[in-house]
Parts: C-alpha cells; structure tokens; sequence
C-alpha cells in the first residue's frame, strides 16, 4: 500500500511540474501565442465551425426548414452518387489529372532545385530562380486567360505557328484529349517556381563537407547528387510527397472551371467541379455535400497510408 501510495504521489508531482512547465513556457513565449490567435481563429471559423453542415450529406436540405430541421435520408445521396453515371467519371478524372500531375510536375521540381544548385555563378542562379518563380504570383484567372489566349483557333500563338508550318488549326480546349496536358502544364508554369525553392532550401542545409569529401574520393557531380544531394533532401520529398498526395482529390477546381467546356467534360470533369456544379448551380446542396464529404474522406485516407508507407520506407512522415 504505501509503495502505491508512494507511486501516486510521484506521479501527481510529475503531473504538477508539467503543468508548471507548460505554464513557463507559455509565459516566456506569450508574444508568438498571441500571434497565432489570428490563424487558429481563421481556421475555427472556416474550416471547423462549417462541419456542422456535413449532416446536410445525410439529410434532404430544405431552406424553409434549415439543417437542423430537414429530413433525414441516411445514405441516399451516397448511393446516387455511386449508381449515377457521373461518378466513375469524376473520380477517374481527378485521379488521373492528379497523378499526371504527380508524376510530371513533382518530378520536375525536384530536376529543376538540382540543376539549379549545379549552377555556379550565384548571379545566374539568382535570376533563374527569380524568372521561374514569378509565375507563382500569377492569379489563376489571369494564368487561365493567358493559356486560353495562346491557344484560341483564331488568333493564338500556338495555332499561327501550326499554319506557318502547313499544318492544320487545332482547337485545343475543345478537344478532351488535350485538355490533361494543357492542364498540367499551366499548373507546372506555375508552381515548379515555388517547389525549387523549398528544394534548394533543403540542399543549402547539406553539409558542404560531404561534398568535399566526395571531390577528394573522385566523385563527379552525378555521383554526388545520386549519393548526398538527394538523401540530403529524402525528409523534404518525403513530407512534399504526403501532403501532395494528400490533395490528390483537391484538384484544383478554379483551373479547371477556368478551362474545361462541356464538351471536354469527359476527361477534364473533376469531383470538385461536379460539387460545384451541383451545389451552386443545380442547388442540389445535399447532393453535392454527400459527394464533397466522400471526396474529404478518401483524402484523409490518402494521408494516413502515404504517412505510414513512408515511415515503413524510410523511417520518416509528418507525423
């Protein structure tokens, strides 16, 4: 008894000097808590607070009758979606854009930080990096007008150049099976910028004495990309992996609407899209909630394998 007793009173004091530590810290660091008060409030208000209208996937939504007061359906919505004709089509489109832009785009990122960081005139690389990443700060809408003008049958560059060269007009977005690259590409313009620097960040933390080591062993500068450059940034992909992978369903919609047309909607339609079509457009708000709700949840399902896979890969994740 007195070994319990022994046991319980150390743990409460265990308990009272975390909390004592929790409320130090808390003090010392008050300046950066008051700071974060604004993000954490701006993500309780539009990401939190708006979960509470996720019932609305299980409900027949009424607007006289409000959420709370609305019909209960179940899964009906679940099941339409399901045995719609639209359903295979959305989820293989998003997946498929996805992952053409996983495999190019990514992959690319990462080529264009490594070459960056073989270039040694630090002016050069400087201005490179300034031209590549300007187009981050392109608006979507602005970035979609500029693609829609190259591209126009009528008056764009790209088709000017086809009947130079004897070939025939092409109306490029009203034609499907050009609507992935076109999309990928715009998207690539626009973030590859952005992701090398992040990479060339990562290899900037590299040790330079492993490179030197590698100059004395005879190494060339392939061999040292291959056996310390990219095991320097592995953590880096790693958690750019996950969270890409994480958004894998979140393609994104403002693209997309900006550029696709009924007639391209067989490989350029997107969940996100057919939710806003259906929500806004259609006023099938608990329709388009049943489907926005399956979209959230195999992203989250996304994550979680593509964080466990990682840990069992190379020992590292988000969390």
């Amino acid at each position: 008894m007195s070994k319990t007793r022994t046991l319980r009173r150390l743990t409460s004091e265990e308990k009272k000097l975390k909390r004592y530590k929790l409320w130090q810290g808390i003090k010392r660091d008050k300046l950066l808590y008051i700071m974060l008060i604004p993000f954490v409030l701006y993500y309780i208000l539009f990401f939190y607070m708006p979960m509470f209208g996720l019932q609305l996937a299980f409900k027949d939504y009424s607007p006289l009758r409000g959420i709370i007061g609305s019909q209960w359906v179940g899964m009906k919505h679940f099941v339409n979606f399901f045995t719609g004709p639209y359903a295979w089509r959305v989820i293989r489109n998003t997946f498929m854009i996805n992952i053409y832009d996983l495999l190019i785009n990514f992959t690319a990122t990462i080529v264009v930080a490594l070459m960056l960081n073989e270039v040694i005139n630090k002016h050069i690389r400087s201005a490179i990096q300034t031209v590549i990443y300007m187009p981050h700060f392109v608006s979507t809408v602005v970035a979609a007008g500029m693609v829609v003008s190259l591209l126009s049958p009528s008056s764009g560059i790209i088709n000017t150049i086809l009947v130079k060269l004897g070939m025939e007009k092409i109306y490029f977005l009203a034609e499907p099976k050009y609507f992935r690259g076109i999309y990928t590409a715009m998207n690539g313009w626009q973030s590859i910028g952005f992701g090398t620097i992040i990479y060339t960040s990562a290899i900037c933390a590299i040790d330079d004495s492993l490179y030197e080591a590698a100059s004395i062993d005879g190494a060339g500068r392939l061999q040292k990309i291959i056996h310390i450059t990219l095991p320097g940034i592995a953590m880096t992909i790693t958690v750019m992996l996950i969270m890409k992978i994480g958004h894998m369903l979140s393609s994104s919609a403002e693209s997309v609407l900006l550029l696709y047309q009924p007639i391209t909607y067989e490989t350029a339609d997107v969940i996100n899209t057919y939710v806003y079509r259906e929500g806004l457009e259609s006023a099938n708000y608990s329709y388009s909630t049943a489907v926005g709700l399956f979209n959230g949840i195999v992203s989250f399902i996304l994550v979680i394998g593509a964080n466990k896979l990682s840990h069992k890969v190379n020992n590292a994740g988000l969390w």
